[in-house]
């Protein structure tokens, strides 16, 4: 595995993501008595993949996320316990995954051939992305919030790809943050598609460094910080007399499910 957080180790102190590639782990997790530490309900799940594809991908996933909390929390993989938080929009008991007591707070996505997992001391969320068709993109640019539609249609159609998930990985790793998932309308928070992310009062939106053809992103909650939804709306958001080039230069760089079952 590979760190997105060059020099970080210990979550308690900041944030740790680390990528995984699927094609060089998918071998390993197939290989007899390796899924020994996954629960009954993650075999079973992982067994109901019906391209071998998506099942290596959920493996590796879930394995790596069992190794890498085993060893932050002193536990063999197949002894760490999972929860969940209740969730932020009905209060149900389906939110962000969770270890009980939360010693250590964790977000896991893959797509492709990667897998991104994140450990903190706060509420984090990750998420990582292909890069979409230009096709793909028009038609899902209607569900971001007004601002990014507009930046969006400023572009390129060979700039769209990137930008548009650029754009989405941090709306989903500060929806996942937040254990709110899309059960929030993902139009409301303004998250921005320009170079740099918006800022979002409560929480950091750091851009990550991964191969071509895909975009990643965590959202890190801030220590006694309040803020988030509507309110973070208003934080960063470009006046409708600013263009999408006037917003680049004001918005300053975030410092330092995806899933949304445990991992």
């Amino acid at each position: 595995m590979t760190s997105a957080a060059s020099g970080t180790t210990d979550p308690l102190h900041s944030p740790v993501v680390r990528l995984v590639r699927v094609s060089e782990h998918a071998a390993a997790a197939a290989a007899p008595g390796a899924q020994a530490p996954l629960s009954a309900e993650e075999r079973e799940r992982a067994a109901k993949f019906v391209l071998q594809a998506d099942r290596d991908r959920y493996l590796v996933a879930h394995l790596a996320l069992r190794e890498e909390l085993g060893r932050l929390l002193g536990l063999a993989p197949q002894d760490v316990p999972f929860t969940r938080a209740d969730c932020p929009v009905c209060d149900g008991p389906h939110g962000r995954p969770s270890v009980p007591g939360d010693p250590v707070h964790f977000s896991l996505s893959h797509a492709g051939d990667l897998v991104a997992l994140a450990f903190a001391a706060a509420p984090i969320g990750v998420d990582v992305e292909q890069y979409p068709s230009v096709a793909a993109a028009i038609q899902t640019t209607s569900a971001l919030h007004p601002s990014e539609q507009v930046e969006l249609a400023a572009l390129a159609p060979d700039a769209l790809p990137a930008a548009f998930a650029r754009c989405w990985t941090r709306k989903e790793a500060y929806l996942k943050g937040t254990g709110s998932g899309l059960g929030e309308d993902p139009a409301l928070t303004y998250v921005s598609a320009l170079d740099r992310p918006a800022r979002v009062p409560g929480w950091q939106l750091t851009d990550l460094t991964v191969p071509d053809g895909y975009a990643a992103a965590s959202a890190l909650r801030q220590t006694g910080a309040r803020g988030e939804g509507a309110d973070a709306e208003r934080a960063d958001v470009p006046s409708p007399a600013e263009s999408p080039t006037e917003s680049a230069t004001g918005s300053p760089t975030g410092g330092g499910p995806g899933e949304s079952e445990p991992g």
